[in-house]
């Protein structure tokens, strides 16, 4: 089966004189023939309605004091490919398989967290996403630089959250500038969708305040898999913030778990091993979930 993928190829963003997060609680939305679509964010039912369906649908009974809607984003099969519910502060664009995004709203804030409410589930080892960016006009190079860039990985199997509950994402700064502009975008699905994924969101808010001149940058090394082609096992080099545990879930390419592993690790770099001689040649998607979220690799096995 084909997925789609989201890739930023243009994070146009606009500066619309808007001080807060347009339409966080999802009370406002607007009537299509057949579904509707919330105001102030850009969605793909316009695209997969074609087909009749709609990954970004109106929640009635919202989380407390939130309202009365809330916002739905669903991963669903469109003729051959597994589309993920995306919605974002501002609007999409789609060509071939490939999302275009653009758009913000005003913001010269530093935000400590961006704070909500929300339901979820995954399917396989697929898991939802929440990526917020803040920028700054440069006038001098004619281009946005980044002041704060957060990609959250929500929690997959065999973590779910099938009721309301809070969070609060705290975000990174790269820059110590103040920003003219925000992002927010939201996704059903990672790298590899898988139908059945969900996240429901309502009364979304920035909260805290970062100092100006502070950035929060934390560089860990990457998370590899070696050797990749491997025949019979493989190693994983990871990094990890503290002691703990980390869950290692293999699947097959239509999101089908093959492993469950659980394997201890110590603050700093971790190499595990990934035994894999019960395993038949193929494809397969190796996740990580551990305190900082989810991370997804592909393993080839030869």
């Amino acid at each position: 089966m084909k997925n789609c993928s989201i890739l930023f190829l243009s994070l146009m963003i606009s500066c619309a004189a808007i001080a807060q997060i347009p339409n966080a609680s999802f009370e406002t939305w607007t009537a299509h023939t057949g579904y509707n679509t919330p105001n102030g964010w850009g969605n793909t039912d316009s695209l997969t309605s074609l087909a009749s369906v709609y990954n970004c649908e109106k929640g009635t009974g919202g989380a407390t004091g939130g309202g009365s809607y809330y916002l739905k984003l669903t991963s669903k099969t469109v003729l051959t490919a597994v589309i993920p519910g995306v919605a974002v502060t501002g609007s999409i664009s789609l060509s071939g398989t490939t999302y275009g995004v653009n758009g913000g709203f005003a913001n010269t804030t530093r935000p400590q967290n961006l704070t909500g409410s929300w339901q979820y589930q995954a399917s396989g080892a697929d898991h939802a996403q929440i990526i917020v960016l803040l920028s700054k006009w440069n006038a001098t190079l004619g281009r946005k630089d980044t002041v704060s860039f957060t990609t959250y990985a929500v929690p997959g199997l065999p973590t779910t959250q099938t009721t309301w509950a809070t969070f609060s994402i705290p975000l990174t700064y790269k820059d110590g500038k103040y920003p003219d502009t925000a992002m927010i975008l939201v996704s059903s699905s990672a790298t590899t969708p898988v139908s059945g994924s969900y996240i429901y969101l309502d009364n979304l808010a920035f909260s805290g305040t970062v100092a100006s001149g502070v950035a929060q940058v934390t560089e860990h090394p990457e998370t590899i898999i070696y050797p990749n082609p491997a025949k019979g096992n493989a190693h994983i080099s990871y990094y990890s913030i503290n002691n703990g545990n980390v869950n290692i879930y293999i699947t097959d390419i239509a999101g089908h778990l093959i492993k469950n592993i659980t394997a201890q690790v110590a603050t700093g770099n971790n190499n595990l091993l990934l035994e894999l001689n019960d395993l038949n040649k193929g494809s397969y998607i190796v996740t990580l979930a551990g305190e900082t979220g989810m991370e997804s690799k592909k393993l080839i096995l030869e």
